[in-house]
């Protein structure tokens, strides 16, 4: 398990990533333990749904304890949301970080991590979100709109797709010639690698506060 720890010897959130692909949001958060800018945080755990994803390899190389829940193990998507939520309350995580997860995360689940579970979305929301965006997609669509801002938001998790509280948002510029790739690139580098980690630091030490449905920033 990857720890960091503040000066005031708080006990560390316990935060669990939920990852489907490469794993670059996942490794950002280790980087981000690992030279202090996430504070008071412990990675407890890694979740995929694929069992080839490059993100099991990251989590293991860094000593974090990972496992796959894939739905093509399962017979049927009740079955599969079940063991899902098993494996996630066994890690027993004050925050899910959903990093790139494309799974539908359960109702039961988004209830029991109610303002407890965030996601990284690679657009500034409202613009570029909800169904059917979502990687790639979202930069295809950004491009072939012709928009001259894109960016990256972090938000809380809640039943609708994209549609919970916002607690951090980045714009990034659009290029002459950019192709989607190239976009999504740069968001990354630009936008989520950066929000993301601030935004567990943030919540690791009681700085996001929810309330009708909008977040505060503490000081």
């Amino acid at each position: 398990m990857l720890n960091s720890t503040d000066a005031a010897g708080r006990k560390p959130l316990r935060v669990l990533v939920m990852v489907s692909g490469g794993g670059t949001n996942l490794q950002a958060i280790i980087d981000s333990v690992g030279d202090g800018r996430i504070t008071n945080t412990q990675l407890v755990g890694v979740i995929s749904n694929n069992k080839n994803a490059y993100a099991l390899e990251r989590a293991k190389e860094h000593g974090i304890p990972s496992m796959c829940v894939s739905p093509k193990d399962y017979e049927t998507r009740e079955i599969f949301n079940t063991k899902l939520l098993e494996a996630v309350d066994g890690f027993a995580p004050d925050l899910v970080v959903l990093a790139g997860f494309l799974v539908v995360i359960p109702p039961e689940m988004i209830r029991r991590y109610e303002d407890r579970m965030i996601n990284i979305h690679p657009s500034l929301i409202p613009s570029f979100c909800g169904k059917g965006y979502y990687g790639l997609k979202v930069h295809e669509a950004a491009l072939k709109r012709g928009v001259k801002v894109v960016g990256a938001t972090v938000h809380f998790v809640d039943e609708g797709t994209d549609t919970g509280p916002i607690i951090l948002q980045k714009a990034v510029e659009v290029q002459q010639g950019d192709t989607p790739e190239v976009l999504q690139r740069r968001v990354m580098e630009q936008a989520e690698w950066m929000i993301l980690p601030r935004a567990i630091d943030l919540i690791a030490n009681g700085k996001v506060r929810v309330a009708g449905g909008r977040t505060e920033i503490l000081p």
